[in-house]
């Protein structure tokens, strides 16, 4: 995962409350890493009738282009004293525009609406397709996510930024428990400071699933055989990172479910995607999918080869 050179955390803006709070995320995630914040604000040009409208006229327009990360750069400024915050304006197709900015950050980070009642999140076809096609870290973060959300409880039980951050969950398949991934977690939960909660799903192959529930031996075998793999993948990196307190979960069941239910109690969820060059489009894959859509912490998103 090293690289030659490092940028910034990038963070698309358009003013809105889920780009904000995926800016204060980002400025945040920015400072732990020691590296410049950049403000992007991409705006797509309007059709000729509607940019000629009164109220939607050429200086209208640009003074709102100006505005939005002006403003947004000066707060980030005050709430976070001595951070190097840069501010770039491109035109454009947002999804494109981010994608291709994607390839010089070090981490990109995008809003996501909360799903009211649900504690989710509701991510747009923006943060989708860049999510898709990126072949760097994406973070998305709800709209109503706040600092204290990532940190434990103080002694009387109100959220505090004073206290220690939750622990950082990363959802890991086995099967090929790329490394990327997994340094990327790891590196995560040690700038925070935090534990790594490391949670495995698992079912049968196919031929073993009939019956399965009345065979308790069988099903005790296949439990053991997941949670020794788990054991086995993370061993070198439990010694590359020795200062991450590590807990294993092999679960039975389905891996999606698990990372959300996780995620209630994280400050962070690190999920995987792998990289398809296909002619029939980019993939999520289904675990993603899920916990991008109904986990209520930051999720992280890292494409593998």
């Amino acid at each position: 995962m090293t690289r030659t050179i490092t940028l910034s955390v990038t963070v698309g803006l358009d003013g809105s409350r889920e780009s904000r709070a995926a800016a204060e995320w980002a400025a945040r995630e920015a400072r732990l890493l020691g590296l410049p914040l950049k403000l992007v604000h991409v705006w797509e040009p309007l059709p000729a009738p509607m940019a000629q409208a009164p109220l939607l006229g050429a200086e209208t327009q640009q003074h709102w282009i100006e505005r939005i990360p002006r403003e947004a750069a000066e707060g980030m400024r005050l709430r976070h004293p001595g951070l190097d915050v840069i501010i770039e304006q491109q035109s454009g197709r947002p999804a494109d525009v981010l994608a291709d900015l994607a390839k010089e950050a070090e981490l990109l980070v995008l809003g996501s609406r909360g799903l009211s009642g649900i504690g989710g999140f509701m991510v747009g076809s923006v943060g989708l397709a860049v999510v898709a096609h990126v072949e760097r870290p994406v973070v998305l973060v709800r709209a109503d996510q706040q600092a204290a959300d990532e940190h434990e409880m103080d002694p009387v039980g109100i959220p505090s930024a004073a206290t220690a951050f939750r622990p950082v969950v990363l959802g890991l398949d086995i099967e090929c428990p790329d490394e990327e991934l997994i340094e990327f977690a790891f590196a995560a939960a040690s700038r925070r400071g935090t534990s790594l909660r490391v949670v495995h799903g698992w079912n049968p192959p196919p031929y073993y699933a009939y019956g399965l529930s009345a065979d308790l031996e069988l099903h005790g075998a296949l439990a053991l055989r997941e949670t020794s793999a788990l054991t086995e993948a993370l061993r070198p990196w439990r010694k590359k990172f020795p200062d991450v307190e590590v807990t294993e979960e092999s679960h039975y069941g389905t891996p999606g479910s698990h990372l959300v239910d996780a995620s209630r109690e994280a400050s962070l969820v690190v999920v995987g995607r792998r990289i398809r060059r296909s002619p029939f489009g980019a993939h999520i894959g289904p675990v993603t999918h899920a916990v991008l859509h109904h986990a209520t912490a930051p999720v992280a998103v890292v494409p593998h080869g």
